[in-house]
């Protein structure tokens, strides 16, 4: 029997990215996890169908042999034994031991990681350009140095807690369903703290000004986020720390505006340069480059620049300068300028270009002449 596409089976497309995956098996897990169908065979193919297709789709190796090779690309299938190797493999899911984590219940005592903070970072286009390092000052809930976080006065321990024995949870179970809430007693530590430390007052954190150096790839836009991992608040009883997030603002720069990874400029031109053609210094990002300007180039035209944008956040290529010629009309003209501009309206309207004379003849149908 030929098995069904992995993408057919979670309900999503082939360019789904990880996240919407990740929320498709979850929901087909929880509609198909056996406490909730007892019995029901066709349930069970179902729940261990989506857990094969999921072990496959959220590896980015295996998805990539997979869209190439189809199933032949990765031979073997699951290697999941019974539904115990399922729930173990993706506790990340849902939290804690188990695939369910609090939902279905067991896994064990879930440690609470701690607090992710978030910041926002400025920078300028020649720092979107060659990437750079920031260096921002926090006040964060740090691990207290006197108790080593365990919120006990030093020379003594945290106690078991004696109404979830260190769980951190106690249990309810109604019908097919068992939910787990935080214990009442321990609020979820597991642990109950007799002897407070002094320092931090039984809570094992206490509150610092530290300083985190960030490293800004080249390429970021306006909005884009940076994580650095382990770098937010200390969890509670020593629990893993939390992240930091460091949202990218661009400064506005006084010549250039930026459209992706391309940059743009306008650049004021004399009738003469675009009729005649001329050579101009463009400014960059790098220093100025020399940049004809062909005869007859019209106002509002866009001259690009290969290669002088900035670089692309993949870090493939760097984007194009675009420049905006823009023909200026002088407000001030002296007499001999004036003399030689009317010389050249006179053979002007004697010699009409292609371009105008298209215009004026379409004018001439509409009015019926």
């Amino acid at each position: 029997m030929s098995k069904r596409d992995y993408y057919e089976i979670l309900g999503v497309d082939r360019q789904a990215p990880a996240d919407e995956i990740k929320r498709a098996f979850r929901k087909l897990a929880i509609q198909y996890h056996p406490d909730k169908n007892p019995g029901d065979a066709e349930a069970e193919a179902r729940f261990k169908e989506a857990a094969e297709a999921y072990e496959v789709l959220s590896d980015d190796q295996k998805r990539a042999n997979y869209d190439r090779f189809g199933h032949d690309g990765v031979q073997g299938g699951s290697q999941f034994g019974g539904f115990e190797d399922i729930f173990s493999a993706f506790g990340d899911i849902f939290g804690g031991g188990s695939i369910f984590g609090d939902i279905f219940g067991g896994g064990g005592q879930t440690r609470q990681k701690g607090a992710s903070l978030r910041c926002e970072l400025a920078i300028d286009l020649n720092e979107c350009l060659t990437g750079t390092e920031k260096t921002i000052g926090l006040k964060r809930r740090v691990a207290c140095e006197t108790c080593d976080g365990s919120g006990a006065k030093p020379g003594t321990k945290p106690q078991t807690c004696s109404m979830c024995r260190g769980a951190g949870q106690v249990s309810q179970t109604q019908g097919f369903f068992t939910m787990r809430t935080p214990c009442p007693r321990c609020h979820g530590e597991g642990t109950i703290v007799k002897d407070p430390c002094a320092k931090c007052s039984g809570h094992g954190r206490v509150i610092r000004k530290t300083e985190v150096t960030v490293k800004i790839p080249p390429g970021l836009d306006e909005g884009m986020e940076i994580r650095i991992p382990g770098e937010g608040e200390a969890g509670p009883g020593n629990a893993p720390p939390g992240d930091l997030y460091c949202r990218i603002r661009i400064k506005p720069h006084k010549i250039f505006s930026r459209q992706g990874e391309h940059l743009f400029v306008e650049f004021p031109i004399s009738f003469p340069q675009a009729a005649l053609g001329a050579d101009i210094e463009v400014p960059t990002l790098t220093g100025s480059k020399t940049v004809p300007v062909p005869a007859g180039t019209q106002s509002g035209e866009i001259i690009h620049l290969g290669g002088q944008g900035l670089p692309r956040p993949d870090g493939y290529n760097r984007g194009d300068l675009l420049v905006q010629v823009m023909i200026e009309t002088p407000k001030r003209l002296s007499s001999e300028q004036e003399e030689l501009l009317r010389e050249y309206a006179k053979l002007d309207e004697a010699n009409i270009s292609p371009k105008r004379q298209s215009f004026f003849d379409k004018v001439k149908s509409i009015l019926g002449q």
